[in-house]
């Protein structure tokens, strides 16, 4: 490699015969730099990339046309930097070393920065999970479409990106479709990708929509030369997320996009060109928010069998504890207008957890809902202690329609796929609870990796009965019903790391891992228990389901009528568990425990 310095900020890397890819040295606390390609490709275009001035945290692999000539513009890193002294040519990039955190069982990135799931759908057996990618360091950025395969929602493979950022700017969220009919003219059963294309215009953002297609049941995409296909009439700044879905009584298709602070409807007969047809959100709901990734299907009354519409709305900020979070409406939907059933003020949340957003589903699932959230809250997903790769998605769940009070309410429940994750079983006699319960050790052998099922029935005078689980270095997580309430709680408020700069877990200070980030601090909005309303639930007993994979949290309250998504980091995983009833006793049934692993 030649190093050619035409100014004091900008540098030519000559690469005289290129390996499979550029190590790039990445410091994260650093601002962005300008790196791109020197080429005549569209997706030759300059990345921002946190290259490393005086400290190395990782690296990242930047891709090069292996075995030819090749250059890389550099942008505003200093002459100093030791970027310089530390790029290196390589044939293979090393995936195995992980993060202390880095989840055993849930679907990842294996480096980079992940947030939304996007353009989800199944064909040939097969589930196709793209996401929002940063391929060039752990925070948001350069978003690309990442990419991974499953035949049972629970062993991932990755792929390349499938959609890469381009002239046109970053590759948003959006979704995917399966062309039975070749409607769009790419063919029978291409895949059609529709993606929000964002870029900064003079200080203000422009976002359109875009289309890709796949005639390889989407491995590799082909950009549509017509793109954008579809911009905002009125010039509103956020317009992104399309979703496209197929509604059978006027036999077209359609989609919903989200536009500020409401939801619009288009409507296409040749899937490319598409018309406006309706809008709706605007004083419903939680207020004010940033209205995201958007859903919309049909699901059946379970006592009626009578289909309704539910419309999932994905808000920044306007979460019940802060943040972002997913909120839902249920109506009915005639190809012109969404009549909710609730009144506008009503808000009703798809998980009661901080760290649930961008829930979408699955194309093509016959029979069922499915889909996936990611699990992580704007107001600290940049920063949560993970290295190498940062952002995870939570367990495949189901959506099911039940009723409350006379109410309807949607339900999450994991996907029955979910079981196959067993390996070992301890169970747990019956027992009456009455105080509190130690189980030392329970899952000393599980290193953080269990399932926890266990059904209450608590006697009228109990005020709180649940959980608490426990380890060495002193972290706690309580889960309980506070039957005074009418609420199950999760208390993360001493769960383990709740403010970075924070001692280290004993993995780190063994290999010295660990780095102090000063001003980083997301104590206010973490250290918090999250809760949700009792009343979901129509039985005295309450049957719980408790997910743990290192550094996620994952309740079920009967069967999916409260779902509560959390993120934690304790500084070792969490062996003991106390049992609890306050006020009276407690029968304790269906007490299981499983380590769960691929």
């Amino acid at each position: 490699m030649e190093y050619l310095h035409p100014n004091d900020s900008a540098t030519l890397v000559h690469i005289y015969k290129a390996q499979r890819y550029l190590l790039l040295p990445i410091q994260e606390e650093q601002s962005e730099v300008l790196v791109r390609l020197v080429g005549d490709r569209a997706e030759d275009t300059f990345l921002d990339i946190r290259l490393a001035v005086d400290s190395i945290d990782y690296y990242v692999p930047f891709p090069l046309p292996e075995g030819e000539e090749c250059k890389i513009e550099i942008v505003g890193l200093g002459k100093e930097a030791i970027t310089w002294q530390s790029l290196q040519l390589s044939d293979s990039f090393d995936t195995s070393k992980k993060d202390y955190y880095h989840p055993s069982y849930h679907h990842t990135p294996p480096y980079g920065w992940m947030n939304d799931p996007n353009g989800m759908f199944y064909k040939d057996g097969t589930y196709h999970l793209y996401y929002q990618y940063n391929p060039f360091g752990s925070k948001w950025g350069n978003m690309y479409w990442g990419h991974a395969t499953s035949r049972d929602l629970i062993h991932w493979q990755t792929h390349e990106p499938a959609l890469a950022r381009d002239t046109l700017g970053h590759i948003f969220s959006g979704s995917a479709v399966i062309d039975r009919m070749g409607t769009a003219g790419f063919g029978k059963d291409a895949i059609l990708a529709y993606y929000t294309a964002h870029r900064s215009l003079g200080g203000k953002q422009w976002q359109a929509q875009c289309l890709a297609y796949s005639t390889d049941n989407g491995m590799t995409y082909t950009k549509y030369q017509g793109n954008p296909i579809l911009t905002p009439f009125d010039g509103v700044a956020d317009f992104r997320d399309p979703k496209v879905f197929w509604y059978a009584p006027r036999e077209a298709w359609y989609m919903i996009v989200s536009a500020d602070k409401e939801m619009r409807f288009y409507r296409s007969e040749d899937l490319k060109k598409w018309d406006y047809v309706s809008a709706f959100g605007e004083g419903y709901g939680a207020r004010p928010n940033q209205f995201e990734c958007p859903d919309f299907f049909e699901l059946p009354m379970p006592e009626t069998g009578e289909r309704k519409w539910v419309m999932l709305v994905n808000i920044n900020p306007g979460c019940p504890f802060g943040g972002s979070a997913t909120e839902y409406f249920i109506g009915t939907f005639d190809g012109e207008t969404f009549t909710p059933d609730t009144k506008p003020e009503v808000a009703r949340w798809l998980d009661f957890g901080k760290d649930h957003y961008a829930f979408v589903t699955f194309h093509g699932v016959k029979e069922r809902i499915l889909g996936m959230p990611w699990t992580s809250n704007w107001q600290y997903a940049n920063v949560t202690p993970f290295k190498q790769s940062r952002g995870m998605n939570g367990l495949p769940r189901e959506l099911f329609l039940f009723s409350s009070a006379g109410r309807s309410y949607v339900g999450s429940r994991p996907a029955r796929e979910v079981t196959a994750l067993r390996r070992e079983q301890i169970l747990q006699p019956d027992l009456m609870l009455r105080d509190s319960v130690l189980f030392s050790n329970l899952m000393k052998d599980y290193a953080g990796d269990f399932e926890l099922e266990l059904e209450f029935t608590p006697d009228p005078a109990v005020e709180r009965v649940g959980f608490t689980l426990l380890n060495e270095e002193g972290d706690s997580l309580p889960v309980y019903l506070d039957m005074k309430q009418g609420r199950v709680v999760m208390d993360r408020t001493r769960s383990g790391i709740t403010d970075f700069g924070e001692k280290a877990t004993p993995h780190e200070r063994e290999s010295g891992d660990w780095r102090q980030r000063e001003g980083l601090n997301y104590h206010n909005d973490f250290a918090l228990s999250t809760w949700a309303p009792l009343e979901l639930c129509v039985r005295r007993s309450y049957r719980l389901r408790l997910f743990i994979d290192r550094s996620l949290a994952e309740l079920f309250v009967e069967d999916g009528r409260i779902a509560m998504t959390n993120l934690i980091f304790p500084h070792s995983p969490y062996t003991s568990l106390r049992l609890f009833s306050e006020g009276g006793k407690t029968k304790v049934t269906h007490f299981r425990l499983y380590h769960l692993s691929l």
